[in-house]
Parts: structure tokens; C-alpha cells; sequence
């Protein structure tokens, strides 16, 4: 129950804060925001505030924002229709009834000649039992009205296709930017509550058990040498210490004005590349500091944005298979583990796998908003964009082979957790 909770609240504030991303930027851009959906498939939930319907849908393998422009418009009025309409004050249509006029009985009906939805926003047609034709202004944000669910219309320039280069590229860029600032955000936190680490060689804290424990160190000890070398450093003392399981080890330490020695035979443990190492028990000081941890956030960040880059370049190069890669059962195994380490520990799984989304929907294919921009450069370098109907075909592939690779991926999670 403890991982199902962490994984629903770490992957839904995951997807909330790449779709919001999106969702900011194309505002900001004017582009007509349709829906905001955590999920996919059916809905759970619903509500809709200013233009935007806001959706809990029952898959919980994503999100997504519908822009205006994205998707041919569902609903086509040709010449011939007879539509209701709806007026306000000033005469402007507000509401066009495509279907049930009946259950409207206080619309007008008209039947269409022509009608502009998109560029000069008018309707125009015949009343029943009147000669010549009538025209209306249609209202920016009038509404169709079809099986009793409204729908806004979308004037041209508040569809995705219609804005800048730059504004398009932003409001898809903003996804994935948002999970980098996210792992900031969470990270500065941790080191806010839990401190930064200190290249230090002294000791932060022991644990319950471990030879460091046995041997009597405590929070503050100093390690002056190991085996007659001196150390200074986090990283120097713990060199020695991993290399040298089972081996025993003269430390020489300083508590306040004393300097003592002690021996200790570090454990050994797998790290996590699968090799020997020794551990002793100890934690790594830390201190406390404001713009330390703000630091610590964006330094920290981008340490785990190099490691995930160079892992996925092993991946492509073939030194890592696709037995190393982990899908959704796999990753809440691993969340499991890590749930169980600490709740400091899993804001720092919570940033690692921000990142991971942040990157992940950066690469140039297709389906992923990486795939987006890459279109979208394309039209900068050709002048013109890509044929709609063309890259929508892309998309559908890309987004069919993402998923067989999910099902891959998912299969050897299977077998690796529980058969």
C-alpha cells in the first residue's frame, strides 16, 4: 500500500507538472486550451473552469493538453444544415445548436448558406417562412452545442498552427522543461530538511549497526588517515573504505582535541553496479544553507541529467541491452525498495525519475514532444511546415512503436520481479 500511494502521488505530480507546463505556455501564446487530462481512456472526473475542461481519466500512463488546431474540429456545419442560434446583447451569435433544437425552443433556426467559424466569424442562411438571406456575427468565444455538451469554437488565431515558431516551440518544450525545474525544486527541498553534503572526511551520523558503530565513532568524529594515508576529502575516505572490504583498517580519528585510532573491517555490499564494496556504516556530514540548497538543487539536477544521458547513449551505442531498461512494473518494484529506504530517499527517487521524464520526452521521436520539435524545426529550415495529414501519420507510428516497446519492456519487468 506504501508504494502504491508513493507511485500515484510521485507520478501524478510527475505528469500534473510536465502537462501544466504546457498548459502555461500555450495560454500565454493564446492558443484555445480545450482540456487538461492527467490519463488516458475513459473519464473519472471532470470540471471546467474559463475555457479549459480539467480531466482525471481512468489509464494513469500520462496526460496531455488538447490545443485547438492540433485535430481537424469534430464538428462540421456544410451548407443545408439547419442550426439553431443563440444571441447576446449585441446581436452576436453565442451558441450555435447543431442537434435537439427542440429541447432549445427560444433559438432561432436558420438555414445555413455559408458559414466562417474560423476567420471572419459570421453565419449565413435563410429563416424559415423569410425571403433573402440573413447574416450574423458570431461571438469569439461562441459555443457549439451538440448532444447537449458545448464546445468553443476556435477563431484562427487561438488554433496551435496559427502562432510563431518560437511561441509552438515553447508551449512543447515547456513539458519537459518543467520536470528539469521540478527536480530542481524538489532537490533544494531535500537539502533544505535533510542538508547538503560536505566533501568532508567526518562523520555525519552512524548507523544502528556496522563496524563503525562497534568501534565507537560518532557524529563529528574526524578522519585524519587510513592505514597511514591521510584523507581530507568525502570522496578520498570512502575510496579507501569501498575498495577495501574485509580487509581490516587502522583509522586514525579526532573528537574535539583528542586523536585516537581504532580498527574496523568494512562490510561488504553490492553497490550499484553490481560490485564488491566495503561500507562501514557512517553518513556523509552536511550543513544547512538557503542558496546552498538552491544550489544543490541545480548542481544536482544536472549531475543526474549527464548520467541519464550517458546511460541512454550506452543503450543506443549496445553496451547496455533492453534487459537493463525498466517499464511501469519495474519502476514500481524500484519504488517499492526505495519507499522503504526513507521519504528523503524518495525525493531524491522522486527528482531521478523527473529527470528521466523530462529527458525521455526530449527525444527527437516521433510521438514524444521531442518528435514535435523536431517538426517544428523543419518547418523553420523549409520555410513552410510539414503536411499535417503527413506528420499526424508519423505520430501514429512512432506512438504504436512506443508502445510495443512498453509491452517488451514490461514483459521483462515481469520476468525479472516475479517469474
Amino acid at each position: 500500500m506504501n508504494t502504491f500511494i508513493a507511485i500515484v502521488i510521485i507520478f501524478g505530480l510527475l505528469v500534473f507538472i510536465h502537462e501544466w507546463g504546457h498548459l502555461i505556455f500555450a495560454k500565454r501564446a493564446g492558443i484555445l486550451c480545450r482540456e487538461f487530462a492527467i490519463g488516458f481512456g475513459p473519464k473519472i472526473f471532470s470540471f471546467k473552469k474559463n475555457e479549459t475542461t480539467y480531466t482525471i481519466r481512468l489509464l494513469p500512463l500520462g496526460g496531455f493538453v488538447r490545443m485547438a488546431g492540433e485535430d481537424p474540429e469534430m464538428i462540421q456545419i456544410k451548407p443545408g444544415y439547419e442550426i439553431g442560434l443563440k444571441f447576446n446583447s449585441s446581436d452576436q451569435v453565442t451558441d450555435i445548436i447543431v442537434n435537439n433544437k427542440s429541447k432549445h425552443p427560444d433559438c432561432k433556426v436558420i438555414q445555413v448558406e455559408k458559414i466562417d467559424l474560423e476567420d471572419r466569424l459570421f453565419v449565413q442562411g435563410y429563416l424559415p417562412d423569410e425571403e433573402g438571406l440573413v447574416t450574423y456575427p458570431v461571438h469569439e468565444k461562441a459555443h457549439y452545442i451538440h448532444d447537449e455538451e458545448a464546445t468553443q469554437i476556435a477563431p484562427r488565431d487561438r488554433q496551435f498552427p496559427s502562432k510563431t515558431i518560437p511561441q509552438r516551440a515553447m508551449a512543447i518544450f515547456a513539458g519537459p522543461m518543467m520536470n528539469f525545474l521540478l527536480a530542481v525544486v524538489i532537490l533544494a527541498a531535500y537539502a533544505m530538511m535533510a542538508g547538503m553534503p560536505v566533501d568532508e572526511a567526518r562523520v555525519g551520523d552512524v548507523t544502528d549497526d556496522g563496524a563503525a558503530v562497534e568501534a565507537g565513532l560518532e557524529e563529528g568524529d574526524r578522519i585524519v588517515s587510513i592505514d597511514g594515508e591521510n584523507v581530507t576529502t568525502w570522496e578520498e575516505m570512502t575510496r579507501i573504505i569501498q575498495g577495501s572490504a574485509n580487509e581490516p583498517l587502522m583509522f586514525e580519528v579526532e573528537r574535539g582535541n583528542e586523536t585516537f585510532e581504532v580498527e574496523m573491517v568494512p562490510e561488504e555490499r553490492l553497490g550499484p553496479d553490481e560490485e564488491v564494496q566495503g561500507v562501514v556504516g557512517i553518513y556523509p556530514p552536511t550543513e544547512f544553507s538557503i542558496l546552498g540548497s538552491i544550489a544543490f538543487g541545480f548542481t544536482t539536477t544536472w549531475d543526474y541529467t549527464v548520467l541519464i544521458v550517458e546511460a541512454l547513449g550506452m543503450l543506443v551505442t549496445g553496451q547496455f541491452s533492453l534487459d537493463h531498461l525498466a517499464g511501469p512494473v519495474g519502476i514500481y518494484s524500484y519504488t517499492g525498495e526505495v519507499a522503504a529506504m526513507g521519504f528523503f530517499v524518495l525525493m531524491q527517487w522522486a527528482a531521478i525519475l523527473s529527470v528521466n521524464l523530462g529527458i525521455i520526452n526530449l527525444l527527437p521521436l516521433p510521438a514524444l514532444d521531442g518528435g514535435r520539435l523536431m517538426f517544428i524545426g523543419l518547418e523553420a529550415v523549409r520555410g513552410k511546415p510539414v503536411d499535417p495529414q503527413k506528420e499526424g501519420l508519423v505520430h501514429f507510428i512512432g506512438f504504436a512503436l512506443l508502445m510495443l516497446l512498453m509491452l517488451v519492456v514490461t514483459w521483462n519487468d515481469i520476468n525479472k520481479f516475479f517469474l
